[in-house]
């Protein structure tokens, strides 16, 4: 098979997408990925195989696992899409999923990916138990109302927009005292703010100590230059450049993702389909709900890989 002459843009899932068994047929079906989480495993000393197929809701909800677990189904994701000779033109993911944007750009090989992540994750899990927090969805009220709920419950903690989702959902990342400030601002403005399972308040101040540690290990890292540009989350531009990828991912951390204007800047680089690489439909949803007029398609099982091909191939 060719690559499609559509012009792709592959966006890969972040942290809360992982569920119980979501490499189960992927592992049965497809040597490649076998390949991918093999080499994963022997790196970091863990199991993600048996993680990825019968691990528990609760052992994924982990930061320090579910970022490998998440970042290795999503490249072994990738890597059946590349051996069907399918490319992108442009790369993006939510949080998390960045850094499977730098793997399909060739920013990073997936041995760098996966040992960065692993210790990402344990970062931010550290911080997050010296400076506790939660995060919230906010849905159906306007990015300026949420910005002013955070600005207003401030007064209580810490409390940060730390995700511009889509219009109409935002997720909002802080200490506890301050989301509760925050939930009750949406309430009495008719949305709704619900709890996220995840251990901390991830995109906030409180991840300062994380984000400090994580820079100095980016500092060092060796890069490559972007085989195909990177949207990056915190700023929604193309990054082109190892300088700039290295720039992208020290800021992530403490930055708010910007994935509504990553959409909307990969719909101005004229992609004509983007395709979700990993468990869930997170993203594909999201995007729908960006631009009624973009094609999404979700690759995080055998029916969906068969799908995809048969919409590339028309």
């Amino acid at each position: 098979m060719v690559a499609p002459a559509a012009n792709l843009a592959f966006v890969f899932p972040g942290q809360a997408s992982q569920h119980t068994g979501m490499a189960t047929e992927l592992l049965a079906q497809e040597s490649v990925a076998r390949a991918i989480f093999n080499q994963a495993s022997e790196v970091l000393g863990l199991n993600l195989a048996e993680l990825c197929t019968t691990g528990s809701d609760e052992v994924l909800t982990r930061t320090d696992i579910a970022q490998p677990a998440l970042l290795t189904t999503s490249v072994a994701w990738l890597a059946v899409l590349q051996e069907r000779g399918l490319a992108a033109r442009i790369a993006a993911g939510h949080s998390l999923g960045e850094f499977g944007a730098w793997v399909a750009a060739g920013v990073l090989d997936f041995e760098q990916a996966v040992r960065l992540v692993r210790r990402r994750g344990e970062l931010m899990e550290e911080s997050a138990s010296r400076r506790p927090g939660g995060m919230l969805a906010v849905i159906g009220v306007s990015d300026a109302q949420v910005e002013e709920a955070c600005k207003k419950a401030g007064r209580a903690g810490v409390v940060v927009p730390a995700n511009f989702n889509s219009p109409g959902q935002v997720v909002v990342s802080g200490e506890m005292e301050a989301l509760y400030e925050v939930r009750q601002a949406v309430k009495a403005a008719h949305g709704r703010a619900i709890p996220l399972r995840v251990s901390g308040a991830f995109h906030s101040p409180l991840m300062e100590d994380a984000a400090h540690s994580f820079a100095e290990i980016v500092a060092k890292l060796p890069l490559a230059d972007p085989q195909i540009p990177v949207v990056a989350n915190a700023t929604a531009e193309l990054v082109t450049t190892a300088e700039q990828a290295r720039q992208a991912m020290a800021k992530q951390m403490m930055s708010p993702v910007l994935w509504t204007a990553s959409v909307q800047r990969m719909m101005k680089e004229s992609v004509d389909l983007f395709v979700e690489i990993g468990p869930g439909q997170v993203l594909t949803k999201l995007i729908g709900r960006i631009s009624e007029g973009a094609r999404a398609l979700s690759v995080g099982t055998p029916d969906e890989l068969q799908v995809l091909l048969q919409e590339v191939n028309k």
